[in-house]
């Protein structure tokens, strides 16, 4: 694709406003460079390698779409700015507007580091972005549709104010036209079936206002699938009842694409043979390089060849790297070897990105956050990885599920939607006084 437009004018302009100082600079590094690499013996072979990886890095990112497939910024917004986008210059540095001594008017989850904005965007090359609708698990049966709708508002607000740089994307076509005329593709997926209220009814109307994925629960059990936390210290998993069966249904027949991160082993199974569709994992990583079990495990991944899904993997370093100290010690390498991971098990087709930014309060060495990306794909130029593996990596992966997904949708144009209603002998949680009736 051509580079023309807006990256390549802001790469030029860098390029001529410093190039006598760059030259300067260039003189005195060179020359350090060669007194540190013979003091200490290490060849310069191998920093001029590195600094030709993040080069081509850069490079391939302006000419290969690249989708992240989770990113936490709209609960940023909640916590922060009590969802009101236009009070937030995120065209500007967004840890000067958002410090940890900011008042959040959600205090479930800690304060983390404000991990993204539109320069840092800009500067790691990103192409697409499925931002997360997320709705916490302490409004399930309570109030989760109506905060679900205000996080999917949150992300049109975004797009409407920043025209110049988000484009809303609806389908697999929209990310490479958007990417084409140089904007950010952005997408919306809703963290969390408990969102939908046990309604097939409200899980249409989210599609209606741009829903693309579903996380079929969070960090919680929802009344028709359970969580990854059923997996703990032997625990047993009910997997998906015979209403979350139908949701998934109804989800192929919408065109709205399945994600099991956050989902209980068993779910993860139950969805794949149910599904008629590519599945994906939109942030999650692997089980038998970090045993967590947000992770996903070899017979999952399998399936996940077999239903001719994507992986997109996580960079918080709890689902990274087994050690007591992974906040100080996960590496951009580690990163590295969950995708290679994935890559040499299953093959590189099924895996993709879904970095998990402004969503968790750890990240690695050197991907802290979104101005990072061709770091991570210079490592992998490191591991001489084809331009054709990255490019499938960077976005060829996910549109091709995207696409997938929207074939079967197609296929059952005639289809009527599914009517079902829950059973409320499946009902597991106190709803009490926060329902009248199905």
């Amino acid at each position: 694709m051509s580079t023309s437009g807006s990256r390549q004018e802001l790469t030029t302009f860098s390029r001529k406003s410093g190039r006598d100082k760059l030259i300067l600079s260039f003189v005195v590094v060179v020359g350090l460079a060669l007194l540190i690499g013979l003091a200490v013996a290490i060849p310069l072979s191998k920093r001029d390698a590195h600094d030709t990886n993040l080069a081509a890095a850069k490079l391939f990112l302006e000419n290969h779409v690249l989708i992240d497939g989770h990113n936490d910024l709209p609960w940023q917004y909640r916590r922060y700015a009590s969802n009101k986008v236009n009070d937030i210059k995120l065209n500007e540095d967004t840890r000067i507007q958002w410090t940890p001594a900011t008042p959040m008017t959600d205090n479930s989850f800690q304060s983390i580091p404000a991990q993204t904005d539109i320069p840092r965007l800009l500067a790691g090359g990103l192409g697409a972005q499925f931002w997360a609708a997320f709705v916490s698990c302490a409004a399930t049966a309570k109030d989760a549709v109506r905060q679900g709708f205000d996080q999917v508002d949150v992300i049109h607000k975004m797009n409407k104010k920043y025209p110049e740089t988000f484009t809303l994307a609806l389908s697999a076509d929209d990310i490479e036209s958007v990417f084409a005329n140089n904007k950010i593709a952005s997408l919306i997926g809703l963290e969390s079936g408990h969102t939908i209220g046990n309604t097939l009814g409200v899980l249409r109307m989210y599609y209606k206002v741009g829903v693309r994925y579903m996380t079929l629960t969070h960090s919680c059990d929802n009344d028709w699938a359970d969580n990854y936390k059923a997996d703990l210290n032997g625990g047993v998993s009910k997997g998906l009842t015979d209403f979350g069966r139908m949701v998934v249904r109804e989800m192929n027949r919408l065109g709205m694409m399945i994600d099991l991160s956050h989902v209980s082993h068993q779910t993860m199974l139950d969805a794949i043979e149910t599904s008629e569709a590519p599945v994906i994992f939109s942030h999650s990583s692997v089980f038998s390089l970090c045993n967590h079990y947000r992770n996903v495990q070899d017979d999952v991944l399998l399936k996940l060849k077999e239903n001719n899904g994507v992986i997109m993997i996580n960079f918080y370093t709890a689902y990274i790297n087994n050690a007591t100290d992974h906040r100080n010690t996960t590496t951009v390498a580690q990163v590295a070897d969950h995708i290679d991971y994935v890559k040499t098990f299953i093959g590189v087709d099924y895996v993709a990105i879904g970095s998990d930014y402004d969503g968790v309060p750890y990240l690695p060495l050197e991907l802290e956050d979104v101005s990072t990306y061709p770091v991570l794909f210079a490592e992998l130029l490191r591991r001489s990885w084809s331009e054709d593996d990255l490019a499938k990596l960077a976005g060829e992966n996910l549109l091709r599920v995207f696409r997938a997904v929207e074939t079967v949708r197609d296929n059952k144009r005639s289809q009527a939607p599914y009517e079902d209603i829950i059973n409320p002998a499946d009902f597991v949680l106190p709803h009490f006084n926060c329902t009248t009736s199905f």
